[in-house]
C-alpha cells in the first residue's frame, strides 16, 4: 500500500486534535467509515463525522461538498489493494490466495462500509460507490484470476479455451451476489469452497 494511502487509513483516535493534511484526512476517513458501518448511509451526517473525528464541520466542507463525496474518497483511499499475482507453484494455491485476498477486502472496514451501502441503497443510489469497488477491487481481482489461469494453462492445469471473461468474473460476481442477497456478511464465503466447488470444475 502506498505511504499516502496508508496514512489516509490510520486510526483516527491516535491523531492529535489539531491536525492538517493526511493526519486530518486519516481521522475523517476513519470516522466516516465507522459511522457508515454502525449507523448506515441514511444516518451518516457531516456533523456526525466531524464530531467523531474531533474536528470542525468547516474542515469537512472545505474538502467535500456532500457526504456522498466524502464516502467516495474514503473508499478510494482505504479499500485494500489486491496486490500482484501470487505464485505458489500450483493453480489451486494461486487461486486460493486470490480469493482469500478478495474475501479479506470484503471483511475490512471499508468492505463493511460497502456492505452497508449495498444492503441499504438500491442499485441506482449505490452505483457511484459500487463503481469505486469495481475499479479498486473487482476489476484487479478478475485480472489476477485471468493471469493465474493463463499461467495454469501454460502448465497444463487448465483446459485450453476455458479462460474467458465470464469465467474470470465468476468469483467476484458470486461473492457480491451472496453479500447482496444473504444478509450482507461474507463470513460463509470460504476460499477453498469457492475454488474447489466452483472455479476449478469450470476450467479443468
Amino acid at each position: 500500500m502506498p505511504a499516502e494511502t496508508a496514512a489516509a487509513c490510520g486510526p483516527a483516535a491516535a491523531a492529535p486534535l489539531r491536525r492538517r493534511g493526511e493526519a486530518l484526512e486519516s481521522a475523517i476517513f476513519e470516522a466516516a467509515l465507522q459511522q457508515l458501518t454502525v449507523g448506515g448511509y441514511a444516518r451518516l451526517t457531516m456533523e456526525g463525522v466531524a464530531a467523531a473525528a474531533q474536528t470542525g464541520k468547516a474542515a469537512l466542507y472545505r474538502r467535500w461538498s456532500s457526504k456522498e463525496e466524502l464516502v467516495k474518497d474514503a473508499l478510494r483511499a482505504c479499500l485494500p489493494p489486491v496486490g500482484p499475482a501470487p505464485d505458489t507453484g500450483g493453480l489451486r494455491g494461486d487461486l486460493l490466495e486470490v480469493v482469500a485476498r478478495l474475501r479479506a477486502a470484503m471483511l475490512s472496514e471499508p468492505g463493511a462500509a460497502v456492505r452497508s451501502i449495498m444492503g441499504e441503497l438500491d442499485q441506482r443510489q449505490a452505483h457511484a460507490f459500487l463503481a469505486i469497488v469495481l475499479e479498486r477491487v473487482v476489476e484487479p481481482t478478475t485480472a489476477l484470476i485471468a493471469e493465474v489461469l493463463a499461467r495454469g494453462a501454460a502448465r497444463g492445469e487448465v483446459r485450453p479455451g476455458s479462460v474467458t471473461p465470464l469465467v474470470t468474473d465468476v468469483v467476484p460476481a458470486l461473492m457480491l451476489y451472496r453479500i447482496k442477497t444473504c444478509g450482507g456478511a461474507p463470513v460463509q464465503l470460504h476460499p477453498a469452497d469457492i475454488v474447489d466447488e466452483v472455479l476449478l470444475p469450470i476450467v479443468r
